[in-house]
């Protein structure tokens, strides 16, 4: 379980109780302790939550450009249709 994931549904207003029931590997005492520690330390975890982001926008692109989707999927689609026509 993520620092990302435990925020964002602080954010969407889940309590604490809803979050472990949600994720059950949780326990209520983390959860509160992260949400704490996000209260105390809120523009640092932004900061951090937000360059996470980027960096997962920036693996991404790398894979898309490595591995593109589009080609994958005609590929799958053109082996599909083969093995209807047989």
């Amino acid at each position: 379980m993520t620092l990302d994931t435990v925020v964002a549904a602080f954010h969407q207003g889940t309590t604490a109780e809803e979050i472990v029931y949600r994720y059950p590997s949780l326990k209520l005492a983390d959860v509160y302790a992260t949400i704490a520690f996000y209260l105390k330390h809120e523009s640092e975890v932004e900061a951090y939550l937000q360059q996470r982001w980027q960096q997962a926008q920036e693996v991404r692109a790398m894979t898309q450009a490595k591995f593109d989707p589009q080609g994958l999927r005609d590929r799958l689609l053109a082996r599909r249709a083969e093995h209807e026509a047989c």
